[in-house]
């Protein structure tokens, strides 16, 4: 599966610079709102020691690992939704991610401008969330007003979706974000279909150093379970391409803040990654967790799925302890799965179909 992360947040809170990091790729970054125009996509590799021990091993002639495509839009601003700054259609461009990173200003640096004219995280939340809802509900109020003829018709697929959507609306007339509420499996099947923004499971970047931060300001977000990280992202951009053992040398994490950053994205979307390896190629892939072996192949190819006989498994470490698969096959380390095998994450796997 192809994994999309949207970034968002009020000009000049550090989006672009984060973005910069994480794809290496030159982005506009001028100290003035808006300097962002059009939405920045970039697809950045996620780098797996799993895969490059694997490609050592097997001499693979290629090597893949799993991708993140990163989405910076413009800043946003109070009544984005409505069309201030340079409008919500912006909001358009983060529709098809499947997590949003909220950009929280916490540096405090007079000489870059400050829409909000003060360091608030919290009221940065709020207005970003708000402009959220208020789009959300443009949709919802505009699905809803299309199916007043189907539902005088008696279609019931049109009245369970009213039903549906009608509850939603009631949350966020309410300022309630939609990912935070209890849906049942078909009405969240419903509300996927329109991409809804506040849908989307979410985490909160507070960009500056950990002494900047209230500490009222943690014990909020702790306390009600918001999932954040802290990174001081102008000095990751300085750190960008320095090696494990140069970062510690200074004093920093031996993980790039980055990685952390990719790892809670998994961790929130509840996502694996399962490997293929051999001498043509050694592939990182990227799953649901609880994903049965048929599904796990579907990320390789249909047939995997619909075809599917059997899976080898094996777990990386036990394929490298062995140092090759006819070794590993002859310790009976390799086992053979059927369609109920819940796929974990780390095994290599080689999928038989018809």
């Amino acid at each position: 599966m192809s994994l999309s992360i949207g970034i968002v947040g009020l000009p000049n809170v550090g989006k672009s610079t984060l973005f910069e990091i994480i794809t290496k790729k030159q982005v506009g970054k001028e100290n003035y709102p808006f300097c962002t125009i059009d939405p920045n996509v970039g697809v950045v590799a996620v780098p797996d020691i799993r895969v490059d021990k694997l490609v050592h091993l097997n001499q693979s002639e290629k090597k893949i690992y799993a991708t993140v495509e990163f989405v910076d839009i413009a800043g946003l601003v109070k009544g984005a939704s409505k069309g201030e700054g340079l409008g919500n259609k912006f909001l358009a461009n983060i529709r098809e991610t499947d997590e949003i990173v909220y950009v929280l200003r916490c540096f405090k640096n007079e000489k870059i401008v400050n829409t909000l004219n003060q360091i608030d995280p919290l009221l940065e939340k709020e207005t970003l969330e708000t402009e959220l809802i208020l789009k959300d509900l443009e949709t919802v109020n505009k699905r809803l007003s299309s199916l007043e003829k189907e539902i005088k018709s008696g279609d019931k697929e049109a009245i369970k979706e009213e039903q549906v959507l009608t509850k939603a609306q009631d949350f966020l007339q309410k300022g309630h974000i939609l990912y935070e509420e209890v849906w049942e499996k078909e009405e969240k099947i419903i509300l996927d279909s329109f991409q809804l923004l506040t849908l989307k499971p979410r985490i909160y970047l507070f960009n500056g150093q950990e002494n900047e931060i209230p500490a009222h300001i943690l014990e909020t977000f702790n306390k009600n379970k918001w999932p954040y990280l802290i990174m001081d992202v102008a000095l990751e951009l300085g750190a960008a391409d320095l090696s494990e053992q140069e970062r510690i040398s200074l004093g920093l994490s031996e993980k790039s803040e980055l990685d952390i950053l990719i790892q809670s994205t998994y961790k929130l979307l509840g996502l694996i990654t399962f490997l293929t390896s051999g001498e043509k190629e050694t592939r990182a892939w990227t799953v649901k967790e609880g994903s049965k072996a048929p599904e796990a192949g579907r990320a390789i190819h249909s047939d995997f799925a619909d075809k599917f006989i059997k899976a080898e498994v094996i777990n990386w470490k036990k394929l490298l302890e062995a140092t090759s698969w006819s070794l590993a096959r002859q310790k009976g380390w390799v086992q053979l799965e059927g369609k109920e095998y819940i796929v974990q994450d780390g095994d290599v796997i080689i999928f038989k179909h018809g």
